[in-house]
């Protein structure tokens, strides 16, 4: 992620860009490249950024399937 010190009055200028920090990036596709992976506060003082899950030790894949979900949905929810 980088930053650059701007200025806006008396006219706008544009400092040197620098690293705040370093990003890890996703595995198959480049970070960022279904949209955005951060959101800046309008205040313009925090940072919320999406990372990617640290890789599992393990090879080994694990799918979970649910079966029949939307009758085990009726008969945790009911309707009234």
């Amino acid at each position: 992620m980088m930053v650059v010190d701007i200025q806006s009055q008396p006219t706008f200028s544009a400092g040197k860009p620098r690293v705040l920090f370093e990003a890890p990036q996703a595995g198959f596709l480049p970070f960022g490249a279904l949209g955005a992976d951060y959101s800046v506060s309008a205040d313009g003082q925090r940072l919320l950024m999406v990372r990617p899950q640290e890789q599992a030790q393990t090879s080994l894949t694990q799918i979970n399937m649910v079966m029949n979900w939307f009758e085990e949905l009726k008969r945790r929810v009911p309707l009234r």
